[in-house]
């Protein structure tokens, strides 16, 4: 869904969320999996509503979402290319591939390009180990990676 909102509103969504999900038996993982579909991220002003609302520390709340690597702190660009770190596609040259991309790009891990148009993540296996290296792009899974391969996908979404 991805919305952007004022800090009113924000807070509003956020109790909206809570309230339809907090039935749930363990409603955290979620409520923060909901709000970070509405959002595309979790919000900081989100961690003390959570809390308050099930009774949970600020502590408790913010690690869980720092212990799941798929929650973020900040929004993303428009496309995710989450590339694998796992052995087998670091042993048929992945590692020197995501390198050589993040160096392109001027971006580390979980950076986003200036044009907002990227945001690259690591992702440990994404079982596709026989077709080494491989890739996740907005969810869609890409193997047999090669320099050329990335550059291409990196150029598509950027245009």
């Amino acid at each position: 869904m991805n919305i952007r909102t004022t800090a009113g509103s924000l807070s509003s969504q956020i109790r909206a969320i809570i309230d339809d999900l907090r039935h749930l038996e363990g409603p955290l993982l979620p409520i923060l999996h909901a709000i970070q579909d509405a959002f595309g991220y979790i919000p900081e002003e989100a961690k003390p509503i959570i809390a308050d609302e099930l009774n949970l520390s600020r502590a408790e709340v913010h690690g869980v979402i720092t212990f799941y690597h798929d929650f973020r702190a900040q929004p993303t660009g428009r496309h995710v290319l989450k590339l694998c770190r796992a052995e087998a596609c670091q042993a048929m040259g992945g590692e020197q591939l995501a390198a050589t991309l993040l160096a392109r790009l001027g971006v580390d891990w979980h950076g986003t390009t200036p044009d907002n148009a990227l945001t690259v993540e690591p992702v440990y296996c994404l079982g596709l180990c026989a077709m080494a290296p491989a890739c996740m792009l907005d969810g869609q899974p890409i193997a047999r990676l090669d320099e050329d391969c990335l550059t291409d996908i990196a150029g598509e979404v950027r245009r």
